[in-house]
């Protein structure tokens, strides 16, 4: 297990309890009492920790390696029955962008997120999560396949952002982003976006149009990384922390703004912590944003879903 900074205290008591488990073992004297108050303390802070935390600190969380993915997500809520579709029948087949049909229970979705690598091979492999155009062009086909049959969209976004390359940009990233954001906007099927770690730029938003979208409570969603705010403001990356404050990117910001509808609580200590515990509150919260979009006929759903967007930034002095 890797622990962050701000995460030492809970690392220091688990050294401790380890230790008071094997003086136990080898030796007999009782240490049951002993365990039973570190037990109490490394829980208490714990929730201590957990509750306070600022924004760039949730950052770090939700770039922590061993946290759950887009594919852990979908076999954990699919199990065998997700079948990987690939291409965009264009260029070629992106493989930070993932998708295809699977069930939860006997309800068939399309599942689409982008995905990250695990070291530093599958991470090249996977171009550390920021799709090329072609990827957002194969989400936008297995969306159209999806409209075509009446199968709902479930997409798991968790990108730092689009790949920023000249060769991504001369196949036209940037109309591969706005065509999806204009599709998925009156695309004829329910649409459930899930923030499953980072939410950046357009990236994000090339498959984050939904009628309901969620944020996990350690992920982020905002228009640039605290980083690149932080260089571009203050020429430096020394002030990310101001720059994440800034820029109100977390789930109980992006509640006050109202650019997402929920926020799916982790388990204590994170997702990367209980994993289980997290694939199940995915599945839930799923399961009931499709039973409420469910209630409305199709022309219902897209209308509110062009009213969500379009309402989106509108104030009055």
């Amino acid at each position: 297990m890797e622990y962050l900074d701000f995460e030492m205290p809970i690392k220091e008591l688990e050294d401790q309890l380890a230790k008071c488990y094997d003086i136990g073992k080898e030796s007999d004297v009782d240490v049951t009492e002993t365990c039973s108050k570190i037990e109490k303390k490394l829980e208490d802070t714990k929730k201590e920790i957990y509750k306070n935390l600022t924004a760039w600190q949730r950052v770090q969380l939700s770039r922590h390696p061993n946290r759950p993915y887009t594919l852990d997500y979908i076999r954990a809520l699919c199990g065998n029955t997700f079948m990987e579709l690939h291409g965009d029948r264009s260029v070629k087949d992106d493989k930070a962008m993932i998708g295809g049909l699977g069930k939860i229970g006997d309800q068939s979705f399309m599942f689409i997120g982008q995905q990250k690598g695990y070291n530093t091979k599958t991470r090249q492999y996977r171009n550390f999560g920021m799709a090329n155009p072609e990827g957002y062009r194969k989400a936008l086909r297995l969306m159209r396949m999806a409209e075509k049959f009446g199968i709902p969209v479930v997409t798991f976004v968790d990108t730092p952002g689009a790949y920023p390359g000249l060769e991504a940009e001369e196949r036209g990233q940037g109309e591969a982003i706005a065509r999806n954001i204009f599709e998925m906007s009156c695309l004829k099927t329910q649409i459930i976006t899930i923030i499953i770690g980072e939410g950046a730029s357009g990236g994000a938003l090339g498959i984050g149009v939904g009628d309901r979208v969620y944020m996990l409570e350690n992920s982020w969603y905002s228009v640039i990384s605290p980083e690149n705010c932080s260089s571009i403001l203050w020429r430096s990356w020394d002030q990310k922390e101001r720059a994440a404050e800034a820029l109100k990117l977390t789930a109980a910001d992006g509640m006050k703004l109202k650019i997402v509808d929920g926020i799916i609580n982790e388990p204590v200590g994170g997702a990367h912590s209980d994993r289980e515990g997290a694939f199940e509150a995915v599945r839930k919260q799923i399961l009931k944003a499709l039973k409420d979009t469910k209630k409305l006929s199709i022309d219902e759903l897209v209308s509110q879903r062009m009213d969500k967007y379009a309402n989106m930034g509108v104030y009055k002095d």
